[in-house]
């Protein structure tokens, strides 16, 4: 049906043609964004995978998983926490889907904080980008390159909650911000899962 067959006496019909498959322009850009993402912490996690095995002192330096175990549980429960802050955005609850925005915000601060703690022990018994007590120096650039480069996700995720929280809070932005912020945040905790098994879980003491 072409345009000028919804069109009578100058008025038309109040229906908008477009292509049947159109993406949003910013959710667009956002998964582009996390499709290239991917491929960078896909590089960073096979070029880790490489070193540890072809190194003979690979250190394993974590006795236990509890620390890891309650990070993994705090950002997961995140995921869930922006699901229901969307759920309520697309319901036109404005103020359920805020206090979901800032409970998912402080959520991720939390697990920054565990992060940092996790680091600051590690540098307490001596492991450094250069060095460590246990083998080849490699393994503390590649923990805390790999390791920081997702806290740096996180640490912007959460810049990003308080801040599109804020401004949908106030009537700038709508639902689809909120959907597109959550693409993102759970992109985050999907990268997390890979990092654990491969990067925490295989280095365990035995």
């Amino acid at each position: 049906m072409s345009q000028a067959d919804l069109t009578m006496e100058g008025h038309t019909t109040g229906l908008t043609l477009g292509p049947a498959f159109s993406i949003p322009t910013k959710k667009f850009a956002m998964w582009l964004f996390i499709i290239a993402d991917t491929m960078t912490f896909a590089g960073c996690l096979v070029a880790y995978g490489f070193l540890r095995h072809g190194t003979a002192d690979w250190p394993r330096p974590f006795h236990s998983i509890t620390n890891v175990a309650l990070m993994t549980f705090v950002l997961l429960t995140s995921s869930l926490t922006m699901l229901c802050g969307l759920r309520s955005a697309k319901a036109q609850d404005k103020a359920g889907a805020f206090r979901w925005i800032l409970i998912t915000a402080v959520l991720g601060i939390v697990f920054a904080l565990l992060h940092i703690r996790e680091w600051l022990g590690l540098i307490g018994e001596g492991m450094t980008l250069f060095k460590n007590p246990w083998g080849t120096p490699l393994f503390g650039a590649s923990f805390f390159s790999i390791t920081g480069l997702h806290l740096t996700h996180v640490t912007c995720g959460i810049i990003a909650l308080l801040a599109v929280g804020v401004r949908y809070n106030g009537g700038r932005y709508n639902a689809d911000d909120i959907e597109v912020l959550g693409l993102y945040w759970h992109f985050v905790d999907l990268v997390w899962m890979f990092v654990v098994p491969l990067v925490y879980l295989l280095n365990l003491t035995h």
